[in-house]
C-alpha cells in the first residue's frame, strides 16, 4: 500500500469509526469506486491525423474529470483494423475506449467480408463528437469550375478524366466511386499511399480531381492551389460558404460525413457504462471543446448515445450495400 492509499484508508477509517461503521467495508468501496486507473483511448490511425486530433481533444478534457488521467494509444496496421480489433478484444471494464469514425465502425463493414469485429454487436456509442465533410477538389488550371461541367466532360470521354484517392478503400476512395457511379460517368482511380503523394500530383496536375476530408483540402484551396467544387455533407461549410453541397451540384442520393466518436465495448457493465457516457457528454458539451473542433473545420455534433447507435446504423444500411454494388475492394 503507498503512501497516498494509506493516508486515505486511515482518513477513511477514523471517518467510519466516529460514525459507528467498519471502516474496512468503506475502503473496499473506494477501491472499486470506478475509474481507480487510467482510461485508455485506443487511435487506430497514426499520431497528427484526424482520428489523433479528436482522440486528444476528448481525452484533454475528460481527464479533467478523471483523477486518474486518460491515456491515449495510437495502435497502427492495416488501415484501422489492428487498432479497432485491439478495442473489440479487450478486457469490457470500460477502461479501454476506441477512437471510432465513419472509416473503421461503417466503411470496413462494407469492405470486409471477414471483419474480426461487428461494429454493432461488439461496440456501444458513448457519443459523436463532431463532423468532418469531404471536399472535392481539382487542379487549378482546369476549366470546369462546376461538379454539372465535370460530369459533362466525363460522359463525353469515359475513362479520360482522373480521381486520385489515398489508397483502395480508403474514405477519398469510396465518397468519390459512389459519386460517379451515382452520375453514371467512368472515371480512372488513381490510388496512392496517403493524402499527401495526392495533393503532389494533383497540385502538378498529373491528376485532375480528389476528394478529402475538408479541414485538409482547406489549406490548399485557400492558398489557390486548388479549386473547390463540392462538398459532400449535409450544408454548406462556414470555411467555404461559396462552394455548393453534392445535393445543391444535382446528385440527390449521396451525402457523407466522416464523423467521429467514442466507443466502448458493449459488454461494460451498466454502471461503468453510465460513468463513461456522462464524462463523454460533459466533455462534448465544453465551450473549449466546440471551439478547437471548429476551428479545425469541424461541424460539432455532441451526440448522445441513443442518438449515435442511431446515426451508426442509418450509416451501415446506407453504405454497405453501396460498397458491395461498386465492387471496391481494400488494399
Amino acid at each position: 500500500m503507498d503512501r497516498r492509499h494509506l493516508l486515505k484508508t486511515l482518513a477513511l477509517s477514523n471517518s467510519a469509526a466516529m460514525l459507528g461503521m467498519n471502516p474496512w467495508a468503506l475502503s473496499a468501496q473506494a477501491q472499486d469506486a470506478f475509474p481507480s486507473k487510467a482510461i485508455r483511448i485506443v487511435v487506430p490511425q497514426p499520431a497528427g491525423g484526424g482520428f489523433d486530433f479528436v482522440a486528444r481533444v476528448m481525452g484533454d478534457k475528460m481527464a479533467q474529470r478523471f483523477a486518474n488521467g486518460v491515456v491515449v494509444e495510437n495502435r497502427t496496421g492495416s488501415g484501422t483494423l489492428v487498432g479497432t480489433d485491439i478495442a473489440a478484444k479487450a478486457p469490457a471494464d470500460g477502461y479501454t475506449l476506441l477512437l471510432g469514425s465513419v472509416s473503421n465502425m461503417v466503411l470496413n463493414a462494407g469492405l470486409y467480408k471477414n471483419l474480426s469485429y461487428d461494429p454493432v454487436r461488439d461496440f456501444e456509442p458513448l457519443g459523436l463528437a463532431v463532423g468532418y465533410s469531404y471536399t472535392l477538389v481539382s487542379r487549378k488550371d482546369a476549366p470546369q469550375k462546376t461538379l454539372a461541367e465535370w460530369i459533362e466532360l466525363a460522359r463525353a470521354k469515359p475513362g479520360q478524366v482522373t480521381y486520385a484517392s489515398a489508397g483502395n478503400g480508403s474514405g477519398q476512395h469510396v465518397i468519390a466511386a459512389a459519386l460517379w457511379h451515382l452520375a453514371g460517368v467512368q472515371l480512372t482511380h488513381v490510388p496512392y499511399k496517403g493524402a499527401q503523394a495526392a495533393y503532389t500530383d494533383l497540385m502538378g496536375s498529373r491528376v485532375d480531381l480528389f476528394f478529402d476530408l475538408s479541414s485538409t483540402a482547406r489549406v490548399h484551396v485557400d492558398s489557390g492551389q486548388l479549386k473547390a467544387i463540392a462538398v459532400s455533407g449535409p450544408q454548406r461549410l462556414a470555411m467555404h460558404p461559396q462552394v455548393p453541397t453534392l445535393r445543391e451540384s444535382g446528385i440527390q442520393n449521396l451525402e457523407l460525413e466522416s464523423w467521429f466518436g467514442l466507443f466502448a465495448s458493449a459488454k461494460t457493465p451498466a454502471k461503468e457504462m453510465a460513468v463513461l457516457k456522462a464524462s463523454v457528454l460533459e466533455a462534448m458539451a465544453a465551450p473549449e471543446v466546440r471551439e478547437r473542433f471548429e476551428k479545425q473545420g469541424g461541424r460539432v455534433l455532441a451526440m448522445g448515445a441513443e442518438d449515435s447507435k442511431a446515426i451508426l446504423k442509418r450509416d451501415l444500411a446506407r453504405w454497405v450495400p453501396l460498397i458491395h454494388v461498386l465492387g471496391i475492394q481494400p488494399e
